[in-house]
């Protein structure tokens, strides 16, 4: 089969992670499109929109010399970025909820800029817009994803993967995220990942490391699932099994028009948010 990466089925941690909490919600998010536009849709939500402002503060240091990293400090480029996400473009219901997130995500900059760790050291960047390379030719399926951040660890000529977590919970030790980075970081750089680490930078002030994962197991356990996504694809079978669950019912909501769309995002899909009522977050919020 001659490789045509426009007719592959490209997967990722978090499309293969809609596949296995629901594959209703896989299809609502990865598949589906908006058939006035021919645009892919998707849900903001205020947890969706601090992690990604604190993830582009936090990302935008790898690219700048080691000695000038922290000269700007990093509430003011919070700022900036914020911009992008403040009231409804973030979800909020309103600016005191908004107030609040903003707040947690000054304090985990606060934390990194006290504790820089490994953000002192060189990191590695992957030459590619959208790392990725071929799971399998034979199937036409590519795996794909961008890595927060890639340490460079000089004394090994090696690289140490970290996942920098916003949220309060820990990453399932069945999770897929590190060994998937890990395959992608081994087939499209040189050097061999020899540390991985999620960073919960909501509450730690270092990474934490985690066991390096087989990479022949990691990988074909990836693929099974992957062609269980490309089957469905083909047979349009997208069932969930519950018939409605937590991941897949607010994503019916943007296709039956109760989502209010705010805009296009960088990856050309559309955002849209969903009415809430304030009393009904304050859980989350705290």
């Amino acid at each position: 089969m001659v490789k045509d990466k426009f007719s592959a089925v490209w997967v990722s941690h978090s499309s293969i992670g809609d596949w296995r909490q629901c594959p209703r919600a896989y299809w609502l998010k990865n598949v589906y499109k908006n058939p006035k536009t021919g645009r892919k849709m998707t849900l903001m939500s205020p947890p969706l929109a601090l992690g990604q402002a604190v993830h582009e503060v936090i990302e935008s240091l790898s690219v700048i010399a080691t000695d000038k990293r922290f000269s700007e400090p990093l509430l003011n480029r919070l700022e900036t970025v914020w911009q992008k996400i403040s009231g409804k473009k973030g979800g909020f219901a309103d600016k005191d909820e908004e107030f609040k997130y903003k707040e947690r995500g000054k304090e985990m900059l606060r934390r990194v800029e006290q504790n820089p760790g490994p953000l002192k050291n060189l990191a590695v960047k992957i030459q590619m817009e959208l790392p990725y390379y071929w799971l399998s030719e034979k199937d036409n399926i590519i795996l794909c994803g961008k890595i927060d951040w890639m340490e460079y660890l000089a004394n090994e000529e090696a690289v140490h993967i970290i996942d920098f977590k916003t949220g309060k919970q820990d990453e399932n030790e069945n999770s897929l995220q590190l060994p998937i980075y890990y395959l992608l970081a081994s087939n499209t750089q040189a050097r061999q990942v020899k540390k991985l680490s999620y960073w919960y930078i909501d509450r730690c002030s270092e990474p934490a490391e985690q066991k390096l994962t087989n990479l022949k197991t990691s990988e074909e356990n990836i693929l099974k699932l992957a062609k269980e996504m490309k089957l469905a694809r083909q047979l349009g079978r997208f069932k969930c099994p519950n018939n409605g669950c937590r991941a897949c019912k607010p994503l019916e909501k943007l296709i039956t028009g109760q989502a209010e769309m705010i805009g296009v995002d960088e990856m050309n899909r559309e955002v849209y948010i969903l009415p809430v009522k304030i009393e009904d977050r304050r859980s989350e919020i705290l």
